[in-house]
C-alpha cells in the first residue's frame, strides 16, 4: 500500500513524462493502483484538508489512470478530452505534488471526456460542471506531464496555501 511519502513532489523528473496507456490485459493491476492512489489521496485530505482527484502518475504509476472522489469514487482509464469549450474561466489550482503552493491558471469552463472505467466499459461524459471541468483538466495534464505550474497565467500567478486555522481553547 502506497502513502503520502510516496507521492512524487515537484522537481521530480517523472512527473513531466507522458504516460502510457492502460491496456486491458492490465485490468487486474488497476483495483490496486485505485487503491494506493485512494490511500494517498484520503491521507492529503486529512493533513492538507483537500484533494478531490489524483492521477497515476503521482505516485510514479507511469498509466493513464486517474481515480476522482467528489461525490463518489471514480476510475478513468485512457482519457480522452474529445471538445473543450471556448468558454475560459481562471481559479487558483493547487495539486497534490506541492500541496502548499496555489498557482492561478485558465481552464476551459465545460468539455466532453471519453474514457473506459474499471470493468473496461466505455463512457462519454459531457461535463458542464466548471468544478469538475477543471479537476479532469488538471488530472489529465498529469498524463501527460504538465503541471498547473507550466500552465500559470503569468509570473506573478503563484502564491503559499493559507494555513488552515485550528481552533485553540
Amino acid at each position: 500500500m502506497k502513502h503520502l511519502t510516496d507521492l512524487l513532489l515537484l522537481g521530480d523528473p517523472r512527473l513531466y513524462e507522458t504516460c502510457d496507456p492502460v491496456q486491458e490485459t492490465e485490468l487486474p493491476l488497476v483495483s490496486g493502483w485505485v487503491a494506493d492512489l485512494h490511500n494517498v489521496m484520503e491521507e492529503i485530505r486529512v493533513t492538507y484538508q483537500f484533494g478531490r482527484g489524483i492521477a497515476a502518475p503521482q505516485l510514479g504509476i507511469m498509466k493513464q489512470l486517474i481515480y476522482l472522489n467528489v461525490d463518489r469514487p471514480q476510475v478513468i482509464i485512457n482519457p480522452e478530452i474529445v471538445t473543450a469549450s471556448n468558454d475560459m474561466a481562471e481559479l487558483w489550482d493547487d495539486c497534490m505534488s506541492f500541496p502548499n503552493l496555489l498557482v492561478r491558471v485558465r481552464r476551459h469552463r465545460s468539455l466532453t471526456l471519453t474514457y473506459h472505467d474499471e470493468h473496461w466499459q466505455p463512457h462519454t461524459w459531457n461535463v458542464t460542471d466548471w468544478g469538475l471541468s477543471e479537476l479532469i483538466q488538471h488530472e489529465y495534464d498529469h498524463l501527460n506531464g504538465v503541471l498547473c505550474t507550466m500552465r500559470a497565467i503569468d509570473d506573478q500567478s503563484f502564491r503559499w496555501r493559507p494555513t488552515p486555522k485550528t481552533n485553540v481553547v
